[in-house]
């Protein structure tokens, strides 16, 4: 017998399952060849254009969209799958009418139609548009935890703390296993200094179900602080695991290519930070400095020899030099907005100095 084509149907079910295992290239090639044989299956162009856009093929997704609005100028998935491709591209006022014609089509309370267009919005920085979107879908569906959580998101993102931490408990009253808005609603807490408060949040989700960085090392910090663990602490051992596969070394891979560029630009990196602990001076040639934290302790000596005094005072002395530099930055970023570079001792504390974060004396 010769071999039976699959339906288009089948086609587009076999793509939907590879594209939520990820696989999007297989999903690639499964719409390419279903497209040839059904050219007017609406469903599988706009799943073709869902597919380029996962691979960032955005002028290719633009194109798969359009071709699925020529057969129908309504269809809503197709209309959404365009705006959201346009974001991408810059073109937003095209993309607004676009999920303007949807919300005010029979599809306007369609909740998962909504929160794609939200989170197509927030994803570009257009808060104000998204929180309308996410507003609602919780309005038309009091029952979704996920509406409930991207719309305090957005109002935090708006700078409403207490709206936002209003949205993101009821999401989780009704969803207490949403984790990613225990992470979040962590972190707000954490900024407002509710250490306690913080931890309890960050706890509720088991180490493997963490993917934020930032909320394993705020925990880890917690604990220490606040149970007096040190940084070897058994309990505290399925945390550093999780950091570990969280933060784990880049592809050597990528790291050859990157050290070949740097030469073939006639760039001198110096020594690789996350060895800086082998060099005693850590390339310092500085005279002594006097560095003044926030809480009035001073610390003394080379830039390398300082930011060492400062990992070990905070409790973190097992972690690498390059890592506590790193995740201090992050953590300035999250909380004031300021970006201090990390890639080396002494240009790490000149940033932190000059932002005000730390004081040089003499």
């Amino acid at each position: 017998m010769p071999p039976r084509f699959l339906s288009s149907e089948e086609y587009d079910e076999h793509a939907h399952r590879l594209y939520h295992q990820g696989d999007f290239d297989g999903a690639l090639e499964v719409l390419k060849e279903a497209v040839s044989l059904y050219p007017e299956h609406i469903d599988l162009y706009v799943g073709l254009g869902y597919a380029r856009m996962a691979r960032e093929e955005f002028a290719w997704a633009r194109r798969a969209f359009e071709r699925a609005l020529l057969i129908d100028s309504r269809h809503e998935d197709a209309l959404v799958g365009l705006g959201e491709t346009l974001l991408r591209l810059g073109e937003h006022a095209r993309a607004q009418r676009l999920f303007q014609q949807v919300t005010k089509s029979s599809f306007g309370d369609d909740i998962e139609l909504l929160l794609t267009m939200g989170r197509a919005l927030y994803r570009e920085g257009l808060y104000g548009m998204a929180r309308d979107y996410f507003a609602r879908a919780a309005a038309a569906r009091p029952e979704s935890a996920d509406a409930a959580a991207s719309l305090g998101y957005a109002l935090h993102r708006l700078g409403n703390d207490v709206g936002a931490g209003r949205q993101i408990r009821r999401a989780l009253r009704l969803d207490p296993d949403l984790f990613e808005a225990r992470v979040y609603l962590g972190h707000i807490l954490y900024d407002r200094g509710e250490w306690e408060a913080t931890l309890r949040e960050f706890e509720r989700v088991p180490p493997v179900h963490h993917w934020d960085a930032l909320a394993v090392w705020r925990t880890i910090e917690l604990r220490q602080i606040l149970e007096g663990l040190e940084a070897g602490d058994r309990a505290l051992r399925a945390w550093w695991e999780r950091l570990e596969e969280l933060e784990g070394d880049h592809d050597p891979i990528d790291r050859l290519l990157a050290e070949i560029e740097a030469k073939a630009n006639g760039w001198d990196s110096g020594p690789d930070p996350s060895q800086l602990e082998l060099f005693p001076g850590g390339g310092d040639d500085d005279p002594p400095r006097v560095i003044r934290r926030g809480d009035g302790r001073t610390f003394r000596g080379s830039p390398t020899e300082i930011v060492r005094q400062m990992r070990d005072a905070a409790g973190f002395s097992r972690e690498s030099l390059s890592r506590y530099m790193k995740r201090l930055s992050e953590r300035w970023l999250e909380q004031f907005g300021l970006e201090i570079p990390s890639q080396d001792p002494r240009s790490f504390l000149d940033g932190a100095v000059q932002a005000g974060l730390l004081r040089q004396e003499g």
